[in-house]
């Protein structure tokens, strides 16, 4: 199976590459379309601010061939929210493949929520046997509201996604490769996900 990371210079992705390692792959890091088109899974990560993150797709051609990928595509965080409509961080136009639009939390609560959360109303085979109330790590200033897409739900002053799906596409806001054992069983269920004919 060949699993491309997507190395946009977006974040610490090798964190990625360790925890897939850890499940018995390999990965490969790509910015290199061809190879991104032939891989078998694509995960797609982020650490940073939007706006500049988006620029670098745009720079590579990547905002135009990720949302026509046709295998299993994970964002995760930062990677979630590109893949939606739009982000209030830096007034960003996203990739359009979730119709969600990110936005910021409230003044209420102390951003970026660092740490453990749980997830709940789990409904997708990326939570095949998760059990409901699972701790997962997340470090966001930023969330997208329940919608149609949500397949996982966390909790910070209000219900928000934890997790995204549609069609071939998946995301979530927390980080699979620091949310221990759970995480992990996340991701091996991401490399068992078939390819829709």
């Amino acid at each position: 199976m060949k699993i491309v990371i997507i190395n946009y210079g977006a974040g610490n992705i090798q964190s990625i590459k360790f925890a897939i390692n850890r499940l018995g792959y390999e990965a490969v890091l790509s910015h290199d379309v061809k190879e991104i088109q032939q891989a078998d899974k694509v995960i797609f990560p982020g650490v940073g601010e939007a706006s500049s993150a988006m620029k670098k797709l745009e720079d590579s051609g990547l905002d135009k061939v990720i949302p026509l990928l046709k295998q299993p595509v994970l964002g995760i965080c930062l990677g979630m929210q590109l893949m939606c409509n739009s982000s209030e961080e830096g007034n960003t136009k996203g990739l359009g493949i979730f119709d969600v639009d990110v936005v910021r939390f409230s003044e209420k609560v102390k951003v970026p929520q660092i740490g453990w959360n749980q997830i709940s109303n789990l409904k997708s085979d990326l939570f095949k046997n998760i059990a409901e109330k699972e701790h997962i790590y997340l470090v966001h200033s930023f969330y997208a509201p329940i919608c149609n897409e949500t397949i996982a739900e966390s909790e910070y002053d209000l219900n928000y996604s934890a997790a995204l799906g549609k069609d071939n596409f998946y995301g979530t806001q927390f980080h699979p490769e620091k949310s221990s054992e759970v995480g992990e069983n996340i991701l091996r269920n991401f490399l068992k996900l078939e390819t829709a004919k």
